[in-house]
């Protein structure tokens, strides 16, 4: 039989147990926190990169690039691993409030009820999604420019 992960500790209602949950549950929103700030700053610097040498290639006196589609490819690359990270840690997070908020930690978070949506308990989830979004117009909006 095999054996779910909560059946390898006992769950007891302590004030010590309740705000070690509520650490972890914090430590969780810091993370996903990070991870947002790491790919708003990967999608910036792909879309500024792209930008930046469109507008010194036009200008004058400039000697043309070797390679003049590099920039262009590393804006893209950069833009789409923004996304890609804010996908991937979005349903990191989406996995770890899940458990936490599971069966046998709801004691813990003082929730006796249905769980509520992940998007109600943080809006964290939710400014990902949006920034997600603006990656995939930053990505459009670089790829339109061929």
């Amino acid at each position: 039989m095999a054996q779910s992960p909560t059946d390898r500790f006992e769950v007891r209602m302590t004030s010590d147990s309740h705000f070690g949950w509520v650490r972890t549950r914090l430590a969780v929103e810091r993370t996903m926190m990070s991870w947002i700030r790491t790919s708003v700053s990967m999608i910036g610097f792909g879309f500024t990169i792209v930008q930046f040498f469109q507008h010194l290639s036009a200008a004058s006196g400039v000697a043309p690039a070797l390679l003049p589609q590099a920039p262009r490819y590393l804006g893209e690359a950069l833009i789409s691993a923004g996304v890609l990270t804010l996908l991937v840690s979005g349903l990191q997070f989406w996995r770890e409030v899940r458990y936490l908020w599971g069966e046998p930690f709801r004691p813990l978070a003082g929730r006796t009820g249905k769980m509520e949506p992940v998007i109600e308990q943080s809006p964290i989830l939710a400014i990902a999604i949006v920034i997600g979004l603006i990656g995939l117009f930053a990505l459009g909006a670089v790829l339109r420019r061929m």
